[in-house]
């Protein structure tokens, strides 16, 4: 372990947009913050989007420019592809925490330039792109990382060394280990976002058994300008689609999954697919069944009539069951509940609008306190009306959809009340010293 002591006044742990708004606040009126995130660049789920809802604003214009502004600032250290663990309450107003800064096996000093991934020869799938495609052992991890810095997969590096022949800044370093760092902070922002249901659970809708079966990110990253391929195309054979489906709450609202609560986001963010493959495909047809439609925010409802004027079918239906025909095209069959009777119906490519789930990750992170969860697993808001942010621990605060499910500008308000918390926390510890 370093031996380094950092301190700081408040751990931000997750660097999405809610960690980034919660960082910048705090930062922005002289407080000292550091940032940590698991993935190997900042941005969160938000950078991978293609639009927002009702807006249909460019999702990267608006989170790109936040990710730079949180990158640069003098006040915020940030950590990526790095975890948090044994964080410990000393007094009421410290903590301690240890980083674990996990190896790219490549140096701060990588220009990415990307030769390293023209030259490596080992493909595997992309997870950044959901799977859709591959990418190489060697690589960066999507055009708009932060930071730009490659890093090599060395689960599936076969040590060629092809690589470092290729890198100009001479930055691939097979020696690197993780590395451990004890930290004092005054406070902690848990901003550490949720997890995407996943849909293998739910057998009879098929997915990952037949290729024309995608995900509602899968079809996210098809619409964005840095997709896959140049239009949307069926997984299966390559096809532009004519017919194509979403089902919605896929993991959401259903006991028999665990996650009996509404995921708030997809209705919407289906409704803004739709209308986007409109644009793309403008002779497919497109079908939403749905068993209601929760179109609550400011401008949504106006935004689903649109939609439903743009000609898109919304199914008031219950999803049986999903089968493949002989050319891949799939057989919905569903109970339709305003007639009360069974149908099928033929597709050529089903989306399935699956919601959120509580990441988990916060319940391993403490030491000798325990941060309470909710009953459905969230971070537990303990005066959610009042003080939102404010969690079981004092000191320790939670932001966005780390306590509970919520769309963008939501999320953007819960981290400017995590962010006003703190602040509060803050001064009054500085107070008291």
């Amino acid at each position: 372990m370093s031996d380094q002591t950092n301190n700081y006044d408040v751990l931000v742990v997750g660097g999405g947009i809610a960690g980034e708004e919660t960082a910048l606040n705090l930062a922005n009126i002289g407080y000292k913050i550091i940032m940590v995130e698991k993935d190997l660049s900042i941005g969160g789920k938000m950078i991978h989007l293609s639009k927002v809802f009702p807006t249909l604003d460019c999702s990267a214009c608006i989170t790109t420019p936040k990710v730079s502004e949180t990158a640069r600032h003098p006040n915020i250290s940030i950590f990526t592809n790095s975890e948090v663990g044994e964080i410990e309450k000393i007094s009421e107003n410290n903590f301690t925490a240890i980083l674990t800064q996990k190896p790219r096996y490549v140096t701060e000093d990588c220009t990415g330039c990307q030769l390293c991934e023209e030259a490596c020869p080992v493909s595997v799938e992309d997870q950044f792109q959901y799977e859709l495609v591959g990418r190489k052992a060697a690589y960066i991890p999507f055009s708009i990382a932060n930071p730009r810095i490659a890093a090599i997969d060395i689960e599936n590096c076969i040590l060629c060394g092809l690589c470092e022949k290729v890198c100009p800044a001479d930055c691939i370093d097979f020696t690197q280990e993780a590395i451990k760092t004890k930290i004092n902070i005054k406070s902690v922002v848990m901003a550490t976002g949720y997890q995407i249901f996943d849909p293998t659970i739910i057998t009879r809708y098929g997915f990952g058994k037949f290729k024309n079966v995608v995900t509602a990110m899968q079809m996210e990253r098809q619409l964005v300008p840095t997709r896959p391929f140049n239009a949307v195309l069926r997984p299966k054979d390559g096809k532009m689609p004519d017919n194509i489906a979403y089902v919605l709450c896929t993991g959401s609202r259903d006991d028999t999954v665990g996650n009996p609560i509404c995921s708030q986001v997809c209705c919407m963010y289906s409704t803004k697919q739709a209308q986007l493959l409109m644009g793309a495909l403008p002779m497919a047809d497109v079908t939403i069944y749905y068993i209601h439609v929760r179109a609550f925010g400011k401008g949504f409802c106006e935004f689903y009539n649109q939609t439903v004027g743009m000609g898109v079918e919304y199914i008031k239906g219950k999803i049986g069951k999903i089968d493949e025909a002989e050319n891949g095209d799939l057989i919905v069959r569903y109970e339709d509940i305003e007639s009360g009777k069974v149908k099928e119906a033929k597709h050529d490519l089903v989306v399935l609008a699956t919601g959120i789930l509580a990441n988990r990750d916060y319940q391993s992170m403490f030491k000798n306190i325990v941060l309470e969860p909710d009953k459905f697993n969230y971070v537990k808001q303990v005066n959610d009306l009042s003080s939102p942010s404010k969690t079981s621990i004092g000191g320790v605060f939670v932001a966005g959809t780390a306590s509970g499910p919520m769309d963008i500008p939501d999320s953007i308000l819960s981290a400017g009340a995590a962010s006003a918390e703190t602040a509060s926390y803050l001064r009054r510890a500085y107070n008291e010293k």
